[in-house]
């Protein structure tokens, strides 16, 4: 029969009488609690009893090679790691790890007496539906996708890191997981146009691999492999009371989970992407990278996009392989398109472009700039975040800096351009277009980033904002919890010392009044404006 038969054999008698436990399980007199009807959901890993009060989760028997459930020790094992791993995101929810004690027919959850099974007790949700049923209602807003941005921005900056003694997260770790989905996908292919595509998609990653490569061994001594959440999709994502619950997280396989944060932000943007919110996908990842700075991670970020793509794409076709109903067949083999489709796009060097913006404080240039970089697919690099950032501030602290003064100085404004061009540079080089969002009064700080265009062989351009006196005073007023700190006197100091756009300047400006402009035109512009160049 062979090993492999013998394995099989040994799963299928271990899931039958795991299915007799389950069945038992179904009847209210195995709680200690009251239940409601007692309701089943099976994955091909686990089974979870949903009580009313509370959700039970048991691990299936079973050995895929990357996942190994297979004896009582094991499972007890990864539900104690289900369990440590999720209350670092939904500790009101994962509560505990409770025996199963009795007879397969005759079951006691939480029992007393030696255990013959272990699952995860849970508060059960009060709704299943997630966020990915959200999306394909098309009913994701901007409140759920800054409360994701915010969780997991804070979650990556405090979960476990790993040091240059670490086994998890080395480069040809990451290429073995990335080359591994190929033979996956080919297996289930026919069409000659998708095999086609397929080895297109493999050569660029062999390139990419051994462009980045130094980079990504360098993360892992750097830290920036970290214990992540591991499978960062909106299936995992649930909201309750207007707030966002991210919970299962991978606990089977450490490989899957100890990751480059860079694969974990690709995760979501490419199961954001794939629903059509690529504007959500954007303010996800310009707010994340101005939350925790991580700009070096862009070089490698496009090599997880297409990596998860990758991945989304090999589960489709395993399911549509399963799946016996022509129709769900078909539907699930256009998913795989989909994302196959997706990484094939995340492989092209599409024309990246420099844009800075020039105004005094109030005149609506980080607003305008964030509408505009969701819009275009372009990052948003913040001035008056990365001053702080620079000087050790935090976003929303209060330097306590007046005019020409402490993180003000010219000095201190000089060193931070520099800091702003080296950042645009690193987005570019990742080939994705930036916007510098800062004031831009000097001719200097404006020379310095077209030479940086020019350098980089990239069009550049300057939106130029524009508002009266009476609106400039009235928003900064206005301002709460804002990472400014300009005041009405700091814009009379720009009024005094600003330098003006010279006539070879404004031949590559956009000018926008933002008591009346919108961004649709200068989108308009823009396009226009690449097209062309």
């Amino acid at each position: 029969m062979g090993l492999q038969g013998t394995r099989l054999n040994s799963q299928k008698t271990a899931q039958d009488s795991g299915q007799a436990l389950i069945h038992a399980l179904c009847d209210a007199g195995a709680y200690s609690h009251q239940t409601a009807s007692i309701q089943l959901i099976e994955t091909h890993i686990s089974w979870v009893l949903l009580t009313g009060q509370y959700a039970y989760k048991i691990k299936k028997p079973v050995n895929f090679g990357f996942l190994d459930f297979s004896t009582l020790e094991k499972r007890q094992f990864y539900c104690h790691e289900e369990l440590r791993l999720n209350q670092r995101l939904a500790a009101n929810w994962y509560l505990d790890v409770v025996p199963i004690t009795g007879e397969a027919g005759h079951p006691q959850m939480a029992g007393q007496g030696e255990a013959i099974e272990y699952a995860v007790k849970m508060r059960q949700f009060p709704s299943v539906q997630t966020l990915r049923e959200s999306a394909g209602r098309a009913q994701l807003g901007v409140g759920e996708i800054d409360q994701i941005t915010g969780i997991i921005a804070d979650f990556h900056q405090v979960i476990a890191k790993t040091d240059g003694l670490s086994p998890f997260g080395g480069s040809q770790e990451i290429r073995y997981w990335f080359n591994e989905n190929f033979d996956g996908i080919r297996h289930f292919l026919d069409d000659k146009v998708q095999l086609q595509q397929l080895e297109t998609i493999q050569a660029w990653g062999d390139d990419e691999f051994n462009n980045k490569s130094l980079l990504m061994q360098q993360r892992q001594q750097q830290g920036f492999i970290r214990e992540c959440h591991g499978d960062l999709h909106l299936g995992n994502m649930t909201l309750i009371d207007g707030k966002v619950i991210l919970f299962d997280c991978i606990e089977f396989n450490p490989m899957l989970r100890w990751i480059d944060v860079m694969s974990e932000v690709a995760f979501l943007m490419v199961d954001l992407l794939r629903f059509g919110y690529a504007d959500y996908a954007y303010r996800f990842l310009n707010r994340y990278l101005q939350e925790t700075g991580d700009y070096q991670g862009l070089a490698v970020l496009r090599y997880y996009l297409v990596y998860r793509a990758l991945v989304r794409a090999k589960i489709a076709l395993l399911r549509a392989n399963q799946n016996q109903d022509a129709d769900v067949f078909v539907q699930i083999r256009s998913e795989y398109a989909l994302f196959a489709n997706l990484a094939g796009r995340f492989i092209q060097n599409n024309k990246a472009m420099l844009i800075i913006t020039h105004g005094f404080s109030g005149s609506g240039k980080s607003t305008f700039a964030g509408q505009l970089a969701e819009k275009i697919g372009a990052l948003q690099i913040r001035s008056d975040i990365e001053r702080k950032r620079l000087f050790g501030y935090t976003a929303q602290a209060n330097t306590g800096s007046g005019v020409d003064d402490g993180v003000y100085t010219q000095e201190a404004s000089q060193q931070t351009y520099q800091h702003l061009a080296g950042l645009a540079k690193r987005v570019l080089d990742a080939g994705f277009s930036a916007i510098v969002d800062a004031a831009f009064l000097k001719t200097a700080q404006r020379d310095l980033f077209r030479q940086l265009a020019s350098e980089c062989q990239t069009p550049f351009l300057i939106i130029d904002f524009q508002a009266s006196d009476e609106t400039l005073c009235r928003r900064i007023g206005q301002r709460q919890q804002d990472v400014s700190e300009a005041t009405v006197a700091v814009l009379q100091q720009q009024r005094q010392s600003a330098q003006a756009l010279s006539e070879e300047e404004r031949n590559i400006s956009i000018t926008v009044d933002t008591e009346s402009g919108h961004v649709d035109n200068v989108l308009e512009t823009l396009l226009g404006r690449l097209k062309n160049s």
